[in-house]
């Protein structure tokens, strides 16, 4: 997998003439240039509001606008945010409904100017009389469907469409593959789906003997710029064989093709050649076809080429390819974007790779700069930069100025969707929670994110809980116990046990009444949340007796005897079907607590469940209660009964014999 140094310096010497030839237009174009100072500058509806908005920074605290200004009714958890997105959708789906079936409800015009969108959708038919206005309208529009009912239409009325017509409808069924896509006001649908799409895209979705080629097969007389719209088209949707057919028609028509053309068939070369040598012999061949075409290369070019060496390995000379390919595209003047540095990241920091420290260097580049959309893959360097933080270098200090440049301006913008945000903040939170302070971690990241910006997992929640234990840190398990409950993460077993296993390891010296009143609500919460759950679930957590004891040990550490009783009253009645037992240790602790109020009869089943589970204690435990209180003969038959034939104490000979 090597570069031939004479095809190499051939692209280099190529680029660097373009560059040339680039800023002497330029430098033209600014000699020409006059300055003149308008006598009004349009301002859009909201460009005062953008103005103000400039003027604060965003509260974390505060819940998303988008949501209803009522604590009882915003959303905590992510399953519930996604709901509530959603209906918010689907009632303005509903309401599209409704518009469309009951059109003639929807005639008057009492706004003026007319406002397009609250009138009803124009609905064609094979007796629609259509004109190239109605057709223009559509794709102006991008009704994708209507667009080719329309074209037909026109067809068969025997109408004539001029070429530039066909051209636009050309570009639009190719883009969007002939359906509609996402209408541009379901906000939320697009960002809950986006990243659902975007996997999609990763196979062939392209439609086979569609509208688009149809269209394609009819023009007479295909232009370069034809050509070009079907090949990126094809390749956008993975239908490569057929694009790189197309492609090398038009080349051997003789057509100039466009740079994004190019950069198409760069991007899908995975697809075309299957050997790295292969794959990099077809970028080199193709730059070498814009160069002698004439043809400029710009930042998508830069990113195709950047897109298929990060899936050629890690060897050495595909790092190498890429530093000259930077080289050489920032010598054209071609600044990289997020995208690009994305590109480098994946490259250079392979999983089972070697550690490399590179982002440093794009963070040096980067920091404190507003960056802007330019490329699609620009929403993959942010959970990227985050991913290797954590698991490739693990450096805390490194992921705060990443987090730091998410915050500059409206770089925030460029997070990608809610699925690219949840896997950033999952890889942030578990970095910062194992590498500073839990107390700063605590105060400082998840007070100020958690839950409306972003909601822990449950492996998150898993991680916090790790550190709460290694650091003793008790006094946040209430706190995190009522997240746990508002984000559904209580019928997580892994989650509970960890919860219980804080609390019963507790040894700390300090006495906090408050405290413990909070670990044995939150014990019992456990235990009526878990004896109430749902029989239908599959997923159930087991009443084990090691868990019932943790919550009987947390109730009688608050002396809440009631409540532990009700405990033992279920270890006993349920013992075939509870499995395991508790601690012995707990078990003693209950029958001191009934020998402190005199209840004999609830130690005594105490007893007969110790014996039953097979614990040798069984009859020290009945010796000690009957030293401690006055029993009288049928606690004595009672004991007698359960222990056998061995010594309660002189006094249970006495009364036995």
């Amino acid at each position: 997998m090597k570069l031939s140094i004479t095809t190499f310096k051939r692209s280099q010497t190529y680029l660097q003439s373009s560059c040339s030839h680039l800023w002497r237009g330029l430098n033209s174009i600014g000699n020409e240039e006059k300055i003149e100072i308008p006598k009004r500058i349009h301002r859009s509806p909201t460009d005062i509001l953008r103005c103000l908005e400039t003027t604060i920074s965003r509260d974390p605290t505060a819940a998303h606008y988008k949501y209803h200004d009522d604590p009882y009714l915003i959303p905590m958890s992510n399953v519930g945010k996604r709901t509530f997105a959603m209906a918010q959708e689907a009632g303005r789906k509903a309401a599209h409904w409704v518009r469309k079936e009951n059109a003639e409800l929807f005639n008057h015009l009492e706004a003026d100017p007319v406002i397009p969108s609250f009138l009803p959708k124009l609905v064609y038919t094979e007796e629609s009389k259509v004109t190239e206005d109605d057709l223009i309208k559509v794709i102006a529009n991008c009704q994708v469907q209507d667009a080719q009912i329309v074209y037909k239409l026109l067809k068969n009325q025997g109408n004539k469409i001029s070429a530039d017509l066909q051209q636009a409808l050309l570009e639009l069924v190719c883009y969007y593959n002939c359906s509609d896509g996402i209408a541009e006001e379901f906000i939320e649908e697009r960002w809950f789906r986006q990243s659902s799409n975007l996997k999609e895209r990763q196979r062939k979705t392209w439609k086979d003997s569609s509208f688009a080629e149809e269209l394609f097969q009819t023009i007479s007389n295909p232009t370069a710029e034809t050509y070009c719209t079907i090949i990126q088209g094809m390749n956008k949707y993975f239908q490569v064989d057929r694009a790189w057919k197309l492609f090398e028609e038009a080349q051997n028509k003789g057509f100039v093709l466009t740079t994004d053309t190019y950069n198409s068939v760069i991007r899908v070369a995975n697809f075309l050649k299957e050997s790295f040598d292969m794959r990099w012999t077809f970028i080199v061949n193709t730059l070498d076809d814009m160069n002698k075409a004439g043809v400029k290369p710009n930042l998508g070019t830069l990113n195709s080429v950047l897109h298929v060496l990060s899936t050629m390995g890690t060897s050495r000379t595909v790092k190498d390819y890429i530093l000259n390919i930077l080289s050489e595209f920032k010598s054209l003047g071609i600044e990289p974007s997020l995208g690009t540095w994305y590109y480098v990241l994946v490259t250079y920091c392979k999983e089972r790779g070697m550690v490399s420290t590179i982002l440093h260097d794009i963070m040096n580049q980067l920091e404190n700069k507003e960056q802007q959309i330019k490329d699609i893959s620009d929403t993959n360097f942010f959970v990227t930069a985050m991913d290797i933080c954590r698991n490739h270098l693990n450096d805390a200090d490194l992921a705060k100025r990443v987090d730091k440049l998410l915050h500059v301006g409206s770089n925030y913008d460029l997070i990608g969707d809610s699925y690219k945000e949840s896997i950033y903040y999952r890889h942030y939170f578990i970095l910062m929670s194992t590498s500073i302070p839990l107390e700063e971690f605590m105060s400082n990241i998840y007070d100020v994110l958690v839950p409306n910006i972003y909601v822990p997992e449950p492996g998150v929640m898993s991680e916090i809980l790790k550190q709460i234990e290694v650091n003793a840190a008790v006094d946040y398990i209430p706190k995190l116990w009522t997240d746990m409950t508002t984000f559904d993460h209580t019928d997580r077993e892994s989650l509970v046990e960890a919860v219980l296993n804080i609390m019963v390891d507790d040894v700390s010296p300090k006495k906090d009444t408050t405290l413990t009143e909070s670990f044995a609500a939150i014990a019992w919460d456990i235990y009526v949340k878990v004896e109430n759950q749902n029989i239908k679930k599959i997923n159930k957590i087991n009443l084990t007796g090691d868990l019932l004891g943790k919550v009987m040990l947390m109730l009688l550490k608050n002396d809440d005897f009631d409540k532990a009783c009700k405990i033992m009253d279920k270890l006993d009645r349920d013992h075939q079907t509870v499995a395991g037992v508790p601690k012995i240790e707990v078990l003693e602790l209950f029958i001191d607590h009934c020998i402190e109020r005199k209840m004999p009869t609830r130690a005594i089943i105490c007893i007969e469940y110790c014996s039953d589970s097979g614990f040798p204690q069984c009859g020290v435990l009945a010796s000690k209660l009957n030293e401690k209180l006055t029993l009288d003969e049928d606690h004595l038959n009672r004991l007698s009964r359960i222990v056998g034939d061995m010594k309660l104490s002189s006094k249970v000979a006495e009364e036995v014999h």
